[in-house]
Parts: C-alpha cells; structure tokens; sequence
C-alpha cells in the first residue's frame, strides 16, 4: 500500500464494517447447545436450526482447518471437499468462528456453547485486571484460577449430569491443562497419541451409550500452518493426512450417530516484509501511550496508560486504519464482536483499542513475541480465511 500524502488523507475502515461472527445462530459456541437439544439436555437451544437431531453425536474438531482451505485443495483431501455440501445441515454453509479466531477463544465457545464475552477467554493473551498482568490463554501463564476466569460449566459437563454418554478423545497432554478443565470438562477423557487411535476410540465412545456427546480434537494441522504456511507442502501433508482420519472415523460409525467435523479458525500467509508485517516494537508512533500490547498479529488487544486511550486510538487508526478495522473497547462491543453481551467480569480484559486485520497484515513485536513474530501462518481476525470453519456432516 502506497503511503497517503498526509494522514488527512487516510478513510479508516468504519467499525461496522467488520463482518461480525453470527453468534446465537452459526457460530462455533451455537453447535454444542444444538446437539445437547436435540438429546434432550435441559436448558439447551437448538440455535443451529438447520442441524437434525441425532442419539449419537461426534464432534471432530481440526485445529486450523478453515472452510476456505477445504475449498482451495479438492486434491489433497477428496473426502473433506466432497463433504462441502453437507455442511451446515446440507446447506453447504459454513459456521463463523467467533471473535478473535484463534484456539483458545474457539474452543472455549465450543465447550461452554458460550460467545467470548461471557466465557471471558477474549484472545490469545489478554490483560488480568487483578494483576494487571498480560495472561497467555492458551498455555495458562501466568497461572491463575481456572474456575475464576471461566465460572460457567461446559455443554459436555451437563450432559453427563443429564444421563448422557459424554467423552473426549485427544492427546494425553492435554488431559489435565487448565485450558481444558474450563472448556472441554465432563464426562470422560481418553487420551490417545496417534490420530488413528483417536478416531477409533471415538467410535467406541459413540457406540457405549444410547445417547452420546463425544469430541475428538487434531492439533498438528495448525503446527504445520503456523511453522511453514498452508501454501506449503509439509502443510498439504497434513492435510491429505486429516482427510484420512476423518474417513476412517466416519467408516465405523454405530448406528444412529452424525459426526460433525468443524474447526477452531482457517489461516492466511504473511510475507515477511515490512510492508507485510509491522513491528509494533519498532514503531514509535504504535508504542506511544500504551502499557501493554497483548492478543496477537492479526487479532490486537492495545491497553493504553490511563488517561491516554482516546490518543492510541487516534493513532492506531491514522497509521493502521486503511488495513485493520480499529475500535475503542466501547465500539467493540456495540458492534457485537465478542457476543451480545460482556460479563463484568470479563470487561477489562478488552484491550482499550481493538485491531481486527482486514488485509493480509501483522502487528508482529520482533522483542516481546519472537516466535510467534516469526510464523508464516497467522489468524485472529474476521476475513473469510480465518473466521469461516467447516461443520461437515456424517450419518450412520
């Protein structure tokens, strides 16, 4: 992008522009609720209206599989793109992921049927205000406790209240992760190493109750993504791989079961230039009035020293807004990013100005985040790349 003349010149991106996640209707935190409906959990609601009930549900969920991914590569995973009309109900639609599209929001709203503004995981790393500390989502630090920050129960912990057969199937070193415990809890965890395994098990699991909630998860897709981009083969490897294991999943399903095969978030590449990818650690005009940068490239909480919030958003806007949707936390939330509603507690952990990108940029911070600074595959915001996720359908 060509630098304007002045930054008179510079038209920001208007906050309701952004292309909002279609929470309480096709979001990821809507699917759970739908299948606990439809095995009779009390409280549940159907909000998926196009998905039929099923005594038999599996949720296989592929960490980075976005829906346009699936489109983009018929070669590389036949089975997965000749499912793409089943999707949705066999509307041939997919789901939104939620605001940001990144792991631990995602499956937070998986598991609780919850939008990000009321589960309380907002990001990727967001600010405690207790501690006033930055605190990583996804790998708990610093620690703090987890039925604190997520007070609400899981879908899958009301339904074995309910009588129903509920189970996840996933790495063993997930089993005991506080990330797990306030998203994914309840029932029975079977940890599996290998990705058949998984698939297998999650078949007996379907087949040992009557009624059955169970979820099998596949990380290394993402890995892949993130160290070497899904333009790359190592990346289409594992995807050819995915395809595999979600057709000899859907080849021993037991009687009366759908399987749903979905995702936490897609993936686009950032080139590494500096037009590309902006250094926030570099650039004084983006460090000026803040006290800590948190969330991630695509997908910004900026937390402004007191006093100074309405200037970072100025700035933030004059030197970003051609490429990212900014929003003060107030206009975040009017617009309905996070949800329809912001719990108390969950409020200010919302950066004061929010950075959605729109086009294929970063905000990278070369000294604070070195390693996620260097990854070719990013997500986070709300294009089509990152907030679209499959929910294939299977039925036995």
């Amino acid at each position: 992008m060509a630098a304007p003349a002045s930054w008179d010149d510079v038209e920001p991106l208007p906050v309701s522009s952004a292309p909002v996640p279609a929470y309480g209707t096709g979001s990821l935190a809507d699917l759970l609720p739908t299948l606990a409906a439809g095995l009779g959990v009390p409280g549940m609601t159907a909000a998926i209206p196009e998905l039929t009930p099923a005594d038999r549900n599996c949720v296989f969920l592929i960490d980075g599989l976005g829906w346009e991914q699936i489109k983009a590569h018929p070669d590389e995973a036949p089975y997965l793109h000749a499912l793409l009309g089943s999707s949705r109900g066999g509307t041939g639609r997919p789901l939104t992921a939620g605001y940001p599209a990144t792991t631990a929001t995602s499956l937070a709203s998986v598991g609780t049927g919850l939008p990000p503004g009321a589960h309380g995981l907002p990001g990727y790393t967001v600010r405690n205000p207790a501690t006033g500390e930055l605190m990583n989502q996804l790998r708990w630090q610093p620690w703090t406790s987890p039925a604190v920050w997520q007070p609400y129960p899981t879908v899958f912990q009301l339904a074995d209240q309910a009588g129903v057969h509920a189970a996840q199937v996933s790495s063993p070193a997930f089993q005991n992760t506080p990330l797990t415990k306030v998203a994914l809890s309840g029932g029975t965890f079977l940890g599996r190493l290998t990705g058949e395994e998984r698939m297998d098990v999650a078949a007996e699991q379907l087949a040992a109750g009557d009624r059955s909630l169970v979820y099998t998860y596949y990380a290394e897709l993402d890995g892949a993504g993130h160290r070497y981009g899904v333009a790359s083969d190592t990346w289409r490897g594992q995807l050819m791989y995915v395809d595999r294991l979600v057709q000899r999943l859907a080849e021993q399903l037991p009687p009366r079961s759908a399987l749903y095969v979905t995702a936490d978030h897609g993936m686009v590449d950032v080139p590494f230039d500096e037009q590309h990818r902006i250094d926030f650690d570099e650039d004084w005009e983006l460090r000026a009035g803040v006290a800590l940068l948190g969330g991630e490239g695509r997908a910004r909480h900026v937390y402004a020293v007191p006093g100074a919030e309405n200037d970072v958003l100025t700035c933030w806007r004059e030197v970003l807004g051609e490429q990212f949707w900014v929003a003060s936390r107030d206009e975040a939330i009017a617009a309905g990013w996070f949800g329809p509603r912001i719990d108390e507690r969950v409020h200010d952990r919302l950066g004061d100005v929010i950075a959605a990108a729109r086009d294929d940029v970063l905000i990278i911070a070369s000294e604070r985040e070195p390693n996620e600074s260097a990854m070719v595959g990013n997500h986070g915001s709300m294009t089509p790349a990152e907030q679209l996720v499959p929910l294939l359908e299977v039925r036995s």
